[in-house]
C-alpha cells in the first residue's frame, strides 16, 4: 500500500473499549519515529513502563529504530490504548513479514485479550454486586 509515496502497512489492534490503526513505514525514509495521535509516543503515554509494552514486538523482532510507526488510537483508557497498540503493531509486523509471525506468537503480541467489562444484570447494583439483604 503506498501513502504520500511511502509503502505502509497496516494493523487493527483492539482491547476492552480502545481501538488502535497502526501503520509501520518500511523504507529508506525510515528513521524510527513513532508517533501517536500526532504526539510523540512518549510524551502521549508517559506511563512509566507504557512504551517497553508498546514497543514489544519491534524489540523481539529486532526492528526497533528501522522502521517509521504512525498510530491513530481511540477509546477506553491508558491501560487498553496501550495494550490495543500492541497488538496492532504486531499484526501489522505479520503483514510486513509473514515469517515474524512464530517469534512474535511466541512472545504473545498476536494474542487478543478479549477481557471486556462485564454487563450489569437487571436487580443487581452492578455485574454481580447484589443489594443488601435485610430481614425485616
Amino acid at each position: 500500500m503506498a501513502y504520500e509515496g511511502r509503502t505502509y502497512y497496516e494493523g487493527i489492534g483492539r482491547r476492552k473499549t480502545s481501538s488502535a490503526r497502526v501503520r509501520i513505514y518500511i523504507d529508506g525514509d525510515s528513521h524510527g519515529s513513532f508517533m501517536v495521535n500526532g504526539k510523540e509516543v512518549k510524551e502521549y503515554f508517559p506511563r512509566f513502563g507504557d512504551y517497553e509494552v508498546l514497543s514489544g514486538p519491534l524489540t523481539d523482532t529486532a526492528l526497533a529504530g528501522k522502521v517509521d510507526v504512525t498510530v491513530l488510537v481511540e477509546g477506553g483508557g491508558i491501560t487498553g490504548q496501550t495494550s490495543a497498540v500492541r497488538l496492532g503493531l504486531a499484526r501489522a509486523l505479520v503483514k510486513y513479514d509473514e515469517n515474524l509471525r512464530s517469534a512474535l506468537r511466541a512472545k504473545g503480541h498476536l494474542t487478543r485479550d478479549a477481557r471486556i467489562k462485564e454487563r450489569k444484570k437487571p436487580g443487581l447494583k452492578r455485574a454481580r454486586k447484589a443489594p443488601t439483604y435485610t430481614k425485616r
